[in-house]
C-alpha cells in the first residue's frame, strides 16, 4: 500500500512510526526539531490518518507497506524511530529487513503479545452516536463523559469534516476494531536485528517490565534501555525535550 506521508528536513533519513489511533500529524513538531540534522519521514499507517483504509491489517502488512515507501524514495539506509503499535511495526520491519535499518529506537513497546487493552476506547467510539457530530465541542463533550480528557483530546485530533460539513473519524474504526487482537500480537518468531537499538521505557508506563529485560536480548542482542523520567506511555509528548536528547544522542554515535 502506498502510505501517506509528510518529509521534512536534510540528511541522513529517519522515519517515524506513530501509534494507534494516531498519525504521521502527532510528530509534527519534533519531526521538524529532527529535521535539523535529518531528513525525517511521517508515514500515516494503513487505516490511519489519511492513508488508505483496508479491512485486513497485520505488522507483515505494515512492514510491506514501510518497504513500499522506502523503495519509492529510494531509501538504502535510514534510521528507524516507533512508538507503541509503530515500534511493533518498527521491530518486525528490521528483523525482516537488516540491511536497510542502520539504527532502531522502540519507544515504550517490547517485542511480546499484549493483551487486547483498547477495548474500553472502541466499545465507546462504537457505541451509537459516537461516530459523527455537529462540531469538536460536540465530539469532546460527548467523549469525555466516558474517558480521560487527555485521551480525548488525543482521538480528537483525528476528526475531520465530511462534504456535509459533519465531524468524521479520519481513522478507520471499523477496520481498527475488527483488527485490534492482531495489533496486541507477539513478535518473537523472527531473525534477530544485529544493529544497535534504542528502547525507551516511560517512568510511569507499564507498557516494559522487567520480565521484558530477558526477551528483548533474543531479538535485539545489540540493544540497550533507558528510562525517561516524568513520561508515561507517550514519552514524546510527556517529556518531549528528554525524548529528544536521549534518541539524538543515541542516533549521533
Amino acid at each position: 500500500m502506498k502510505l501517506y506521508f509528510r518529509k521534512t528536513g536534510e540528511g541522513f533519513p529517519l522515519i517515524i512510526l506513530h501509534g494507534l489511533f494516531g498519525s504521521g500529524d502527532n510528530w509534527f513538531s519534533l519531526s521538524n526539531l529532527f529535521g535539523e540534522d535529518y531528513t525525517v519521514y511521517t508515514p500515516d499507517a494503513r487505516n490511519h490518518g489519511r492513508s488508505a483504509h483496508t479491512e485486513i491489517t497485520s505488522y507483515e502488512l505494515m512492514a510491506d507497506d514501510l518497504l513500499e515507501l522506502a523503495d519509492s524514495e529510494g531509501l538504502k539506509k535510514f534510521h528507524l524511530l516507533g512508538h507503541s503499535m509503530g515500534g511493533k511495526t518498527a521491530m518486525q520491519f528490521a528483523c525482516l529487513h537488516n540491511g536497510l535499518v542502520d539504527k532502531l529506537v522502540i519507544s515504550d513497546i517490547g517485542p511480546k503479545h499484549y493483551p487486547i487493552h483498547h477495548q474500553e476506547i472502541l466499545s465507546i467510539l462504537n457505541s451509537p452516536g459516537n461516530q459523527k457530530f455537529e462540531s469538536r465541542k460536540e465530539a469532546e463533550s460527548k467523549l469525555q463523559n466516558s474517558l480521560p480528557e487527555y485521551i480525548v483530546k488525543f482521538l480528537a485530533k483525528n476528526l475531520v469534516r465530511d462534504e456535509q460539513g459533519i465531524y468524521i473519524w479520519r481513522f478507520n474504526l471499523k477496520g481498527i476494531t475488527s483488527n485490534i487482537e492482531k495489533i496486541g500480537s507477539s513478535q518473537l518468531h523472527l531473525p534477530a536485528f544485529q544493529n544497535p537499538v534504542l528502547f525507551l521505557k516511560g517512568e510511569h508506563s507499564e507498557y516494559i517490565v522487567d520480565s521484558d529485560l530477558n526477551n528483548i536480548p533474543l531479538l535485539f542482542p545489540n540493544s540497550e534501555m533507558q528510562v525517561v523520567a516524568n513520561a508515561g506511555h507517550w514519552i514524546h509528548a510527556d517529556n518531549p525535550e528528554a525524548f529528544m536528547n536521549v534518541v539524538k544522542g543515541f542516533l549521533e554515535r
